[in-house]
């Protein structure tokens, strides 16, 4: 039979329990299950359908949402919002039916995914499994806008807009 000090110690362990788990995220509770410390996280264990390019720390934003990219399920791009309200790419997701790696590098099986790995600030590094990590292609600063890159896609918009014109009339 338990004292009457030891059953107040037991009330005062539980709501101390009680107290951490609430304080705990998903994720923490889970790692906190005897199981839990097997658990790997999305894209570690090497198993799924993609492969992961991650270009900002996802503690950055605050909610997430996915958009395909040309072909559905070939490229995703995986788009965060930030606190502020902006957005901004987070990841992108590459089908393994498009790309491959050989010696911890990550190489393009379609014209798309050559786009995609061209236009990034940085080669991508292999981190584990499915996932790599890259910068983000540089942030053009506004004084110096329109690029040239940008003046010639217009022009070259501008001209396809007017032969299709041409073509109705």
């Amino acid at each position: 039979m338990a004292t009457k000090k030891q059953i107040e110690a037991a009330k005062e362990n539980i709501k101390k329990a009680q107290k951490a788990w609430k304080e705990m995220s998903h994720r923490q509770r889970a790692a906190a299950q005897p199981q839990g410390k097997e658990r790997t996280e999305v894209g570690e264990g090497g198993e799924g359908e993609y492969y992961r390019i991650v270009v900002r720390p996802k503690e950055a934003f605050t909610t997430f949402r996915y958009h395909d990219v040309g072909e559905k399920g070939h490229i995703i791009r995986l788009a965060g919002k930030r606190s502020s309200g902006s957005w901004a790419t987070q990841a992108w997701l590459i089908s393994k039916n498009d790309a491959h790696v050989e010696k911890d590098e990550l190489i393009p099986d379609t014209k798309d995914v050559q786009e995609l790995l061209d236009s990034l600030g940085s080669k991508p590094e292999h981190v584990e499994g499915d996932v790599f990590k890259a910068k983000d292609r540089k942030n053009v600063p506004e004084k110096n806008k329109p690029t040239d890159a940008q003046k010639k896609a217009r022009e070259e918009n501008i001209k396809k807009a007017q032969a299709a014109r041409r073509r109705k009339v």
